[in-house]
């Protein structure tokens, strides 16, 4: 009676074990600690992943393993993902879920030396990330022959400082405050900003393989709950959610600074603001994903056209 019974508790602990490990999602943002990915930090620290029932780890990425890369290969169970990233990776044959959206406003700018307008620089050699993110400045150099001469470069504006470079793609929320940090003037004549050229693209948005979320669309929906009420409480108590993002940079090791992180996560909520409805909406827009997939496939960057059905729940 008594083995029965040693038996049975066992049986239950492991049931509990598989239990616990199968609601538990491994999120990994597409870059390094920043304030960038804020609304999930709060989200965890807060305890709003907790409270809505779901077990969060949050694991950033490295040089050997980028995120796309752990998504792959099932380390881990959600991802950051720009919306022309997400097109080409389901055109490449990994079907993808789009389960939150955060941004809504395309933050990509090209960046001249010399106060040149980067419209006017053919054939000039502009820097580009080497994990992707360029897809729309690809097409924009294409639509209006400029010729550029791509330059990969990996995290920094370094090449660019150094003269190494004409212009360099950058984030508004990013290379653009680390531009502006290392002395670099900044005028209308020579920032281009994409948003306001017709490429206003949505970029940042949280994604799973769809075979993952076709068993775990729970899971699902209270991890993207969640993490909305993280980005919500973000724009409400902006001071104390830099607190929150500093100490995972600590943790992290990142070299920067709270100036740095400040200005990122101004622009980065300023950027979910819808510019039409001046509301943060939380959604994939089709008119913005049939638009970057119309210029992805025109400049061969796409087999075909990905659609917004494709990548919604």
């Amino acid at each position: 009676m008594k083995q029965t019974l040693y038996l049975f508790i066992a049986m239950m602990a492991i049931v509990q074990t598989v239990t616990a490990q199968d609601k538990t999602i491994v999120f990994t943002p597409q870059w390094t600690a920043q304030a960038q990915f804020a609304g999930y930090y709060v989200a965890e620290a807060k305890g709003f992943y907790r409270e809505a029932g779901v077990n969060v780890k949050i694991e950033h990425p490295s040089a050997t393993q980028p995120a796309m890369a752990r998504l792959r290969n099932n380390e881990c169970q959600a991802t950051t993902l720009q919306v022309c990233q997400a097109l080409e990776i389901v055109d490449g044959g990994i079907p993808l879920v789009n389960i939150l959206q955060t941004s809504m406003n395309n933050a990509m700018v090209i960046v001249s030396a010399r106060d040149r307008d980067p419209l006017k620089q053919k054939g000039a050699k502009v820097g580009i990330w080497s994990v992707g993110f360029g897809q729309l400045a690809i097409c924009m150099s294409i639509k209006d022959h400029l010729d550029y001469e791509w330059v990969r470069f990996a995290q920094n504006v370094n090449l660019f400082v150094a003269g190494a470079l004409d212009a360099t793609l950058a984030m508004s929320y990013n290379e653009y405050y680390q531009l502006v940090q290392a002395g670099v003037k900044m005028t209308d004549k020579n920032v281009y900003r994409f948003c306001d050229h017709g490429y206003n693209v949505q970029e940042d948005g949280v994604y799973m393989t769809r075979e993952y979320y076709a068993t775990h669309k729970e899971q699902a929906r209270r991890f993207a709950q969640a993490s909305r009420k993280g980005w919500e409480w973000a724009a409400a108590h902006p001071q104390e959610a830099l607190d929150i993002v500093m100490q995972y940079v600590d943790k992290n090791h990142i070299a920067t600074n709270r100036v740095m992180q400040k200005l990122m996560l101004e622009d980065v909520l300023r950027l979910q603001v819808d510019r039409e409805s001046k509301k943060r909406e939380f959604r994939l827009r089709p008119d913005m994903v049939k638009q970057a997939s119309h210029l992805m496939v025109e400049n061969q960057m796409l087999s075909r056209e990905v659609t917004y059905k494709e990548l919604s729940e």
